[in-house]
């Protein structure tokens, strides 16, 4: 197994995950439920099944794109991304 690779991957989705909306619905509905074991297994099934959909998609695209390009192109959607946020809040 390539650990560097499972650090990278941990610290980069526990890094984007930290107050992103889905963490604070999981917040709210532990905050107001009865079980917060019914919540915490239910959303850590959720980022399972979506991790496991970005797997898969990545494996099937990666078929078709070299890595290099993969990383190029979502390096640019983040910065197109990035700044679009950026104009969006300045003309709030």
């Amino acid at each position: 197994m390539d650990f560097k690779l499972l650090a990278s991957a941990f610290v980069s989705v526990f890094v984007a995950e930290l107050g992103d909306k889905t963490q604070l619905a999981t917040l709210s509905m532990a905050a107001g439920g009865q079980s917060k074991l019914a919540v915490f297994i239910g959303a850590a099934l959720a980022l399972c099944a979506t991790s496991a959909i970005a797997v898969l998609a990545g494996g099937l695209v990666s078929r078709y794109v070299s890595p290099i390009w993969l990383r190029r192109i979502a390096g640019g959607v983040f910065i197109v991304l990035g700044v679009w946020f950026l104009l969006a809040r300045e003309s709030v």
